[in-house]
């Protein structure tokens, strides 16, 4: 590229003068970066948003505090979501959760005898271990009359223990109607 084509190319770039790219090229030694980097340090074309045109050793030191400048600003826009503190929030979530599967309790009851009480968080346990022994003795145990309900401050509601209840009636219904068409078929 010849030293008008260069002059031109920078004037267009940099929207400068004729002279002032000019200038600029001869101070530094026809080097077009050096060249904005020289328009820059003379106030002639602005730094851009993210940094100057920068190269070389004291360039890496102006972009990492350039960098360092960004980070910054951007902890002070997240409102403190770190790591740190989102790990924080995660433990939190994870300590309430068990907390919750602690002090809240399945029981099981069979006519008014009170046979046994569980935390929610044993049940969980076992239900993900064992699924495929837990869940049908859970079933098998409501055909022996068994009545489970929820006593706690988180599940102790009346909308969850409904649906407890229903569920046991549901199995209620139908041993009665197995038990009604077993009858028909022996008379």
């Amino acid at each position: 590229m010849t030293e008008i084509e260069k002059i031109e190319k920078l004037r267009d770039k940099a929207n400068v003068t004729f002279a002032e790219a000019k200038e600029a090229l001869d101070n530094s030694g026809g080097d077009m970066l050096d060249a904005f980097i020289y328009l820059e340090n003379n106030g002639t074309v602005k730094e851009p948003d993210g940094g100057g045109f920068y190269s070389g050793a004291d360039n890496n030191t102006h972009s990492n505090k350039t960098e360092a400048n960004n980070y910054s600003s951007k902890d002070n826009t997240n409102s403190g979501d770190d790591f740190g503190s989102l790990m924080k929030k995660f433990g939190d979530f994870c300590l309430n959760l068990f907390n919750k599967g602690i002090n809240n309790h399945l029981e099981a009851t069979k006519g008014d005898q009170h046979l046994f009480s569980c935390p929610v968080l044993v049940v969980i346990i076992l239900v993900l271990c064992f699924f495929w022994a837990t869940i049908p003795l859970f079933i098998i145990s409501l055909f022996f009359g068994f009545r489970y309900h929820f006593s706690g401050d988180d599940l102790g509601n009346d909308s969850v223990n409904s649906v407890m209840d229903g569920a046991s009636n549901v199995v209620n219904d139908v041993k009665r109607s197995f038990t009604e068409s077993s009858k028909k078929t022996d008379d």
